[in-house]
């Protein structure tokens, strides 16, 4: 949970986040009975954190998730055209088609880059190859979900 968190945050706002997280699985855990519980308190860390960071940034303009998200700009369609085009939940189902059908690393990478916020650097070292090779790696896989999605009419 703490990787998760301050990946976006400082470490202070990170264990709260974390404190937050215990928090509501404490609430949520006795009705709801999740598949999988890494899972389940994963997405409630991101989801915490981002919203932590969106409001201690909103007037700001710094780097972080905002460039994350940039990356994926050009290959995930906006709010408003996924309301168009698809249901959220269509859109959830064709990244999940996209990322089963990518090799073992490669959805590994895609998920460690834009799930956990981890840096290229860190990502090459793990590969064992350059950053600006590590980059071109990313590049090609959101290419490819790119075209992924226009075939499947999630993106015009």
């Amino acid at each position: 949970l703490m990787k998760i968190a301050s990946a976006l945050l400082d470490i202070h706002d990170a264990q709260e986040c974390v404190s937050d997280v215990y928090f509501i699985v404490w609430n949520k855990i006795p009705p709801l009975i999740p598949g999988c519980f890494r899972v389940f308190i994963g997405r409630i860390a991101r989801n915490i954190s981002v919203s932590r960071y969106r409001a201690e940034h909103s007037k700001k303009r710094s780097g972080g998730i905002k460039v994350l998200l940039s990356e994926l700009d050009d290959c995930i369609p906006s709010s408003s055209d996924v309301e168009r085009s698809a249901e959220l939940s269509e859109l959830t189902e064709l990244m999940n088609e996209w990322l089963a059908s990518l090799s073992e690393q490669d959805r590994a990478l895609f998920i460690r880059r834009y799930w956990y916020g981890e840096e290229l650097k860190t990502l090459a070292a793990l590969c064992g190859i350059s950053g600006s090779n590590m980059a071109q790696k990313m590049f090609r896989l959101r290419k490819a979900l790119k075209k992924f999605l226009e075939e499947r009419g999630a993106w015009q």
